[in-house]
């Protein structure tokens, strides 16, 4: 049987070379940390290195879109049941559909073909959300575009305690492709409006859903 041989003492680092190993390993995941992590998640971006890289951007458009998604939940908790009944009536009344394809509370939602096209008139700091009721794997083709500025959005979808974001950006003129839902439920956008003068963000849709819900600035 084969026994290797015991290292010597003169073989094992010395305890300064593990001293330098360590504060070279240190040092390297401070970098990354400062480089890299920061900007990237939290905007953080002491060194310029994040920007350049358009790191930084990326941490600015997940913290404000969670910042503005903590402040959106506060709101609604903070609020009393009968403010946020009359809010979702408020919503449930703008719906955006002809008289002609309109339900009664009575009649459940038909998944139909629809083409429509809606223009939403944003204030300074104020947002819409507008809802497609869609059944999983329904695809819809869209597009969306901003007059005389730019918004902060999220394409997301959600039912009961499921949901899913599709795609968010900061500071943008427009977006379009095809929405395709992951599950039975509510699919849609949402916009706000962080520049100093009134944006009109015009939507079009074209797809099998039931109708288009809204959630305005309250």
């Amino acid at each position: 049987m084969y026994n290797t041989d015991m290292p010597t003492r003169a073989d094992l680092p010395s305890s300064a070379q593990l001293l330098r190993s360590t504060a070279i390993a240190i040092a390297a995941a401070g970098a990354i940390l400062v480089t890299v992590v920061l900007p990237a998640e939290y905007a953080i971006d002491p060194t310029g290195a994040g920007r350049a890289l358009g790191l930084t951007e990326m941490g600015e458009i997940k913290a404000q879109l969670a910042d503005e998604a903590a402040r959106d939940k506060e709101r609604d908790q903070s609020a009393p049941a009968t403010e946020r009944r009359s809010s979702l009536s408020g919503a449930l009344m703008g719906l955006l559909i002809s008289s002609a394809n309109a339900q009664t509370a009575s009649t459940p939602a038909v998944i139909s073909q629809r083409a429509e096209e809606a223009t939403y008139t944003l204030k300074p700091g104020e947002f819409i959300e507008a809802k497609l009721g869609m059944k999983k794997g329904g695809k819809v083709k869209f597009k969306w575009f901003v007059a005389d500025g730019t918004v902060n959005y999220d394409m997301h979808g959600e039912t009961g305690q499921t949901s899913k974001s599709y795609a968010k950006g900061r500071g943008s003129g427009g977006d379009e492709g095809v929405l395709e839902a992951a599950f039975d439920g509510s699919h849609g956008w949402f916009w706000r409006n962080r520049g100093k003068a009134p944006v009109k963000v015009t939507l079009r849709v074209d797809g099998p859903y039931d109708v288009i819900t809204l959630t305005p600035n309250n």
